[in-house]
């Protein structure tokens, strides 16, 4: 590790710009909003725990990523990255078990499986949370985050994006950023599988697993519960 480094690697007081957070701002906050808007109008819609928990562990993490400004990673942010990445695997873990709770509701028959607004509200909430919490997470974790990615710190990536493996299609020099990720999840849940995105490592392959289950059982039970309910 001798001699100075050719990659942008900034000292501690010098600002580098990664890339913009107002993507994972807007859509985090469209989520909230989504989230607050369809337990106004849908209150018998299943809920995990007190009214204010999940919109307040969504509102921490929205303050955690926007704090955690790439503009000024090193010092500053340094201990927000794990912050950010608890809170964000506390969403996913209050994703799986609100689709938990719901697929109990499908097979006791509740009273919010018994309308079919209600049903397909929740199902929406959970399957779109799915979406960007994933998302979020393999913006976080893969080829080590945004600033070892900024500065190629790994050989390897953990999702091999097509322009990764075909350079040629991308300018020199490109890497992901959070929109990617936002993409990767999205395909996830609906195709239940790689599109253009391959996990290239265990823990990749496995998350994406998870979220492809999550979201299977969630389209698979709901709609089909939902139809008998609108017969």
């Amino acid at each position: 590790m001798g001699g100075a480094a050719a990659e942008p690697s900034a000292p501690d007081d010098e600002t580098v710009f990664i890339e913009p957070r107002w993507p994972i701002a807007l859509a985090l906050a469209s989520f909230i909003a989504i989230t607050v808007v369809l337990r106004i109008v849908e209150p018998e819609r299943e809920a995990l725990g007190p009214e204010w928990l999940v919109p307040s562990i969504e509102i921490g993490l929205l303050i955690a990523l926007i704090a955690a400004n790439p503009a000024h990673v090193v010092g500053r942010a340094r201990w927000l990255r794990p912050l950010a990445i608890t809170l964000t695997v506390l969403l996913a873990v209050v994703a799986m078990v609100a689709n938990v709770i719901l697929i109990t509701d499908l097979v006791k028959g509740s009273k919010v499986t018994q309308s079919a607004t209600s049903l397909l509200a929740s199902g929406a909430i959970i399957w779109l949370g799915n979406a960007l919490i994933f998302g979020l997470l393999y913006w976080e974790l893969d080829s080590g985050g945004p600033l070892a990615r900024y500065r190629r710190e790994r050989e390897h990536p953990d999702f091999a994006f097509s322009q990764q493996l075909n350079p040629e299609l991308a300018p020199e020099g490109w890497r992901p950023v959070y929109v990617d990720y936002l993409i990767l999840g999205i395909t996830t849940s609906t195709a239940f599988s790689p599109t253009d995105v391959m996990p290239m490592t265990p823990w990749a392959k496995l998350m994406m697993a998870v979220q492809s289950l999550v979201s299977l059982t969630v389209i698979g039970l709901v709609i089909a519960r939902a139809v008998n309910a609108f017969t």
